[in-house]
């Protein structure tokens, strides 16, 4: 059963409208299809503007597709929007840390990582990550969110470790990973930085997702979409990926509740 509940669209920082998006989930085979579109911070120029807009597009589509695919009004909550009410479900990230009175971009490009870490941290890759495990650490009481995003974000452009690895950043990474499971989060497994081309492998990275495993964590596969190509991209790395670290099934939105689905 195919379903993707990670799904960007033109009223955020995506390409396409609802409309155009729930044509093509239903084309793929899709058996549910969920809009997360980012919460407006008051400073992301990725958040959305109209809410109001939003929802009424999404349920236009759940009542276009009604019999047929289930579709769902979900929201990507930043940790800087506060605490999420009244959705579907809700996707709890860390975008931005907080330094010195600075919003600073988690993911925003390879050289603005550079950048912060050069600049605002004095060279400490650490620092920085400690900073966001901090707050990704907090994100289910926070945002009141179901599922988990990208929990290793950080590492968007540094797969493989070269930057963000070691004792301290373990440490950092292992202390949210705890403070997260014994909320009942659900952890994303996400193949958005495939589709853009700075990954081969998704998030998170195999160890986290052992040790996501072996504490009894529920994961749910995502594509974190922001065009209606990109709706089940990388999936089968993601299935491997859970395999690799002892998954047989992961989570899946249908019927109104979270429920199990074998590979």
């Amino acid at each position: 059963m195919i379903s993707n509940i990670h799904t960007h669209t033109c009223f955020c920082d995506g390409r396409d409208t609802p409309a155009e998006m729930a044509q093509r989930a239903y084309d793929l085979g899709f058996v549910s299809l969920g809009f997360s579109g980012h919460s407006d911070t008051g400073f992301d120029p990725c958040g959305m503007r109209d809410y109001d807009s939003y929802r009424a597009a999404v349920a236009a589509e759940k009542e276009r597709w009604r019999g047929k695919m289930e579709i769902y009004c979900g929201i990507e909550q930043d940790y800087f929007s506060g605490r999420a009410e009244g959705w579907d479900y809700v996707i709890g990230s860390v975008h931005y840390v907080e330094r010195g009175g600075k919003k600073l971009a988690v993911d925003w490009s390879p050289e603005e990582t550079d950048r912060i870490i050069r600049e605002e941290y004095g060279g400490s890759a650490d620092s920085f990550a400690e900073d966001y495990y901090a707050l990704v650490g907090t994100l289910a009481d926070v945002t009141g969110c179901d599922i988990i995003g990208h929990f290793d974000l950080i590492t968007k452009f540094d797969e493989g470790g070269k930057v963000f690895s070691g004792r301290r950043y373990t440490e950092a990474a292992m202390g949210a990973l705890e403070a997260l499971i014994k909320t009942g989060a659900i952890f994303e497994i996400n193949t958005g930085a495939l589709a853009r081309g700075y990954r081969r492998t998704p998030y998170p990275a195999p160890w986290i997702l052992r040790e996501l495993h072996a504490k009894g964590a529920e994961i749910i596969i995502t594509s974190d979409c922001h065009n209606k190509d990109h709706l089940d991209f990388g999936y089968e790395a993601a299935v491997k990926s859970a395999r690799e670290a002892g998954y047989d099934s992961a989570l899946i939105l249908r019927r109104g509740k979270f429920e199990r689905a074998g590979f």
